[in-house]
């Protein structure tokens, strides 16, 4: 699911990139596992590798995002 594009994610990377997307998903009401969720997880990908390389800046990129 993580490697959508052809980066390499560390563990540490993985784990970020999940924190956010696992709360963003609790605050949403939304399960892992939807297709909405799976949106959530590219765009997630995408703004990680714009800069937004913590849990808290990429929640925060996550809820201030136009199309989720």
């Amino acid at each position: 699911m993580l490697a959508a594009r052809s980066s390499v994610f560390s563990p540490e990377d993985v784990t970020v990139l999940r924190d956010a997307l696992d709360r963003w998903c609790l605050e949403k009401r939304i399960d892992i596992k939807s297709a909405e969720a799976q949106f959530a997880a590219t765009a997630a990908i995408g703004l990680f590798q714009s800069g937004y390389n913590t849990s808290e800046k990429l929640l925060e990129a996550l809820r201030e995002h136009k199309g989720l």
